[in-house]
């Protein structure tokens, strides 16, 4: 099986997308995903959890802009940026 190279851009973060990972995955009807064997459960299945995640923190960073709290955005996209260098 491949290794994979998915590191948190935010190591700080990692616990924190970890949890809401857990919650999608629960909000989807699938039980226990943090033990479950990954590759148990169809690509559809895995994609539902990532796919959800996506437009949760999309829909999030939408309204926090909506709000005027560019602020915000405007941070995380500079520490995003910053740490890629």
């Amino acid at each position: 099986m491949a290794k994979s190279n998915n590191t948190p851009t935010v190591p700080a973060a990692s616990s924190a997308l970890n949890n809401f990972k857990m919650e999608v995955a629960n909000e989807l009807g699938i039980a226990n995903y943090d033990q479950i064997d990954k590759g148990q459960l169809s690509s559809r299945q895995n994609g539902y959890v990532g796919g959800n995640m996506t437009r949760k923190m999309v829909a999030f960073a939408e309204q926090a802009l909506a709000q005027g709290q560019t602020g915000s955005v405007n941070n995380a996209s500079q520490t995003i940026q910053s740490q890629q260098n």
